[in-house]
């Protein structure tokens, strides 16, 4: 699934695209075509793992799920859910959620929950986390409400950074750990930025997807955690379970 950091470099590498109007949408997916077609886009955004095209009235919202992609200019050999075609350029999306949202932005989006937008508040994060006290920590690094952007790789490298297990209760961590777990979703994911700009991302993963950790060399145990059943990758000797 895509985190926030490669919605953001999708966003990107479409800014081009503002103001230019698409002759022809396309694909398998259940939207009014016909409405996209003949249409100029009027910003290009982003809110969270969402990527939003924006035109006058309405905006198209594209969620890629867990096998979700996207290509600029090229074509793969299953069809694209979703076409968007301009002069020149062709923009495809496969296997995503693709809906037509007519409201505000600003009346759906939260973007001070957006951990890699400029209006992200680290308080408001800690209110949301410390309201619910018997959550796993690793069921709220995931809650899109508080940590919008923030995947399953950015939750394991983030609770390896601040040597917290993933099953810690909530009212079990101290306040200064949960700042710093707060301060550390948003700085690793400014760093996954960088590495996937860079393509090098996996280079400088600790504990995801690991048998043993780069930096100590501690096992690493690999374990389906909390509410949300997703892969946690630790290591018990390092990190603290708050419980």
């Amino acid at each position: 699934m895509p985190e926030g950091p490669s919605i953001v470099l999708l966003k990107e590498a479409t800014q081009h695209l503002k103001h230019k109007t698409i002759l022809e949408a396309s694909g398998y997916g259940k939207l009014d075509m016909d409405k996209l077609s003949g249409r100029k886009i009027t910003d290009i955004r982003s809110w969270g793992k969402h990527f939003l095209i924006c035109c006058s009235d309405f905006t198209l919202k594209i969620h890629f799920g867990l096998f979700g992609s996207y290509t600029i200019n090229e074509k793969k050999r299953i069809n694209p859910k979703l076409a968007l075609h301009f002069s020149n350029e062709d923009l495809n999306f496969y296997v995503c959620t693709a809906k037509l949202i007519e409201q505000p932005l600003d009346e759906i989006y939260d973007w001070e929950s957006d951990v890699m937008s400029e209006h992200w508040k680290p308080d408001k994060a800690l209110k949301k986390i410390e309201a619910k006290p018997t959550a796993m920590i690793c069921d709220l690094l995931l809650d899109q409400n508080i940590f919008a952007g923030v995947g399953n790789i950015i939750k394991n490298e983030v609770l390896y950074r601040c040597k917290v297990h993933p099953e810690s209760i909530i009212s079990y961590i101290p306040k200064a750990r949960l700042k710093s777990i707060i301060s550390e979703a948003r700085k690793y994911s400014f760093d996954f930025l960088k590495w996937k700009r860079n393509k090098e991302l996996s280079r400088h993963f600790e504990v995801y997807e690991q048998k043993t950790g780069k930096t100590n060399g501690g096992t690493v145990t690999r374990k389906d955690t909390g509410k949300t059943r997703r892969h946690s990758y630790f290591i018990e000797k390092i990190q603290k379970r708050y419980s």
